[in-house]
């Protein structure tokens, strides 16, 4: 079938779920619809030929078989695969959650830049409205405070007046676009700074939360709040291994415990457990980055009070860039503030996902079935075998990884989330946390760990074996995919974090692909050696320089044999005539003048009449 037509056929089976599911009073998104159908699809108990194209039988039983489980509200793995679709969809790693927050910052006041670049004020009104606008900008872009609120306006007018004069409006107009955003983001820096700078002084700080204690409050209660649930979903782990445990080695206590789904409660928790951990450790982030801003932005006011101090004027180029770093630590606190925020409500929407276990399990069915048993901890389940450890002279073929003799031990990415791979495929599903310190086992460049030095050895004797077990048991229970994260395994089903389409519900998966890679032509920075030479003579003069000759004198000396046994001879060219020829000889003749003077002579008068006649031919006539 073209990947286009599974497309569609996917869509329709999908909106079909979707209006049986609302008959029923449900309303389930799509992205959930999508993730069940693969599942159901995956399950081998099921029935259904990924090689084989869906007939109309076969798309009315998928459908059934997708309603009756997204209907079934007390099933513990429909909770599971709820919980990871929804931390999916919600969660973001910090750098891409605090790039898209700025980039939100920046569409929301893009008009009003848009609207003081674009400006060309020419009258006394156009340029003091230009100017409120530049208000509006820096109190939008600094977030300190509505540009609604008349004494914000005045405090940040007041800032704006001192650094930026309504005079040199003119100015600003004669720039580019390019250096009108840039001065204008230098402006609103530099106020937010004088604000924060002023508020610390008791001068002003109209309109200014007082970020670092309200961090210093909500940090230490989400922390508190997280790691109270982390507790109570890790208490219901401990409690559900220990009786699986104990089923595993009573089978009639097993066909007991089916109707119960312990399994699928105990994936349930885990997973919860993991998505909590996931948070911890982004708060965690947040609090080091939180403390180390604080510090900084006390440092920094505490630099300015000591170059202010009662004078009247300071120079710009000390003051402005400490303006600015205030600016920045203070946005930076923002942030922070924001994702905490979001965090603390991302854990806050999983503890539904739970619900189902106060339903399965009361307090009495608990309590007897934990009757006479000791519930082991995590840490106490790796103590118990912390002696034991794997030689690896006993598997010449494979290599195993030791604390002592790894660097970053610690930073290994263990497999199935560092649970015992052999407990999970001999013992039908149990999740057991495994001991780095037995040894890690480095299979194919993937690196597993087990709870006992028994389970590394079995495991170690035929790894394959195991590794489709525990795929075989991940068919049956699909939340497991991403619980273990064997989402390589399964290439049909990947975390919905990564879809960013909600058309691409169906993936097909790739046997054949073109690849193709390019490589920067210089990854490293240049080194490029200036005073080097490849020429010897360069480099013979060079040493002829360094040596300074000119100043030296040069003796040299002849013996005996060596007089006379010499002779140089030098050749030279003879001089040599040469001559030029032109193309055309030319010339040119002009008129001879002749003018006569009459009356010079002959008469004895004493006055001379003289007369001049010009006889010369015009030059047109020779």
């Amino acid at each position: 079938m073209p990947p286009t037509q599974a497309e569609s056929v996917i869509k329709n089976i999908i909106r079909e779920i979707v209006q049986e599911c609302a008959a029923h009073g449900e309303i389930i998104s799509e992205t959930l619809i999508a993730f069940m159908v693969k599942a159901v699809v995956l399950d081998p108990s099921n029935g259904f030929n990924m090689d084989r194209t869906l007939v109309k039988s076969d798309v009315q039983k998928l459908v059934k078989l997708c309603v009756t489980r997204l209907l079934d509200t007390k099933n513990p793995s429909l909770d599971t695969i709820k919980m990871q679709v929804y931390f999916d969809l919600n969660y973001t790693r910090r750098d891409e959650f605090l790039e898209e927050h700025h980039r939100v910052l920046d569409s929301r006041i893009s008009s009003v830049s848009r609207e003081i670049t674009d400006n060309r004020a020419c009258t006394k009104e156009e340029l003091e409205s230009l100017y409120r606008k530049i208000v509006s900008y820096v109190l939008l872009r600094s977030g300190l405070g509505s540009p609604t609120d008349i004494k914000i306006v005045r405090e940040a007018t007041a800032a704006l007046q001192s650094v930026f004069p309504q005079t040199e409006l003119g100015t600003f107009l004669t720039l580019s676009k390019k250096d009108k955003e840039c001065q204008l983001k230098e402006l609103a820096m530099i106020v937010t700074g004088i604000r924060l700078f002023n508020r610390d002084c008791g001068k002003g700080g109209e309109g200014i939360d007082d970020l670092p204690a309200i961090l210093h409050e909500a940090v230490p209660a989400t922390t508190q709040h997280i790691d109270s649930q982390l507790e109570t979903a890790q208490n219901l782990a401990y409690r559900y291994t220990a009786v699986i445990e104990k089923a595993t080695r009573n089978p009639l206590m097993s066909i007991e415990l089916k109707p119960y789904m312990l399994k699928e409660a105990l994936y349930n928790v885990r997973q919860y457990e993991v998505f909590l951990h996931i948070i911890l450790s982004e708060i965690i982030t947040c609090t080091q980055e939180v403390e180390l801003m604080i510090s900084q932005l006390r440092a920094y006011l505490e630099q300015l009070k000591t170059t202010v101090k009662s004078k009247t004027a300071v120079p710009t180029s000390q003051v402005f860039p400490v303006f600015i770093s205030l600016s920045s630590l203070w946005s930076g606190l923002q942030d922070e503030t924001i994702l905490i925020s979001v965090l603390s409500s991302l854990a806050t929407h999983l503890e539904p996902f739970l619900g189902a276990h106060e339903l399965l399990f009361p307090g009495k069915i608990m309590q007897d079935l934990l009757n006479g048993m000791t519930v082991k901890t995590d840490v106490c389940r790796v103590k118990e075998h912390m002696g034991e450890r794997v030689y690896p002279a006993d598997f010449r073929k494979l290599e195993w990884l030791f604390p002592e003799t790894t660097a970053n031990f610690d930073k290994l990415l263990i497999q199935y989330r560092g649970f015992c791979a052999y407990t999970f495929a001999t013992t039908n599903g149990l999740l057991l946390p495994g001991n780095p310190a037995i040894g890690i086992l480095k299979y194919k460049e993937k690196y597993y760990t087990f709870n006992t030095r028994d389970a590394a050895y079995s495991f170690a004797e035929n790894p394959e074996i195991y590794i489709d077990l525990v795929i075989e048991k991940a068919k049956k229970n699909v939340e497991l995919i991403q619980l273990l994260e064997l989402h390589q395994q399964f290439e049909t089903l990947i975390p919905y974090s990564q879809m960013r389409e909600v058309d691409k519900h169906y993936i097909k998966p790739i046997t054949k692909c073109e690849s193709s890679s390019q490589t920067d032509t210089h990854i490293l920075p240049p080194t490029i050696v200036r005073s080097y030479e490849w020429n010897e003579w360069e480099l013979r003069r060079k040493a002829i320089q360094l040596a300074n000759l000119r100043q030296k004198v040069t003796h040299s000396i002849q013996t005996d044999l060596s007089h006379m046994r010499r002779e140089n001879y030098a050749q030279v060219y003879l001089s040599k005539n040469c001559g030029t020829q032109s193309l055309r000889e030319g010339s040119t003749g002009v008129p001879r003048p002749q003018i006569y003077l009459a009356g010079l002579r002959g008469k004895q008068s004493k006055v001379i009449h003289e007369v001049k006649v010009n006889l010369t031919r015009a030059v047109d006539e020779t």
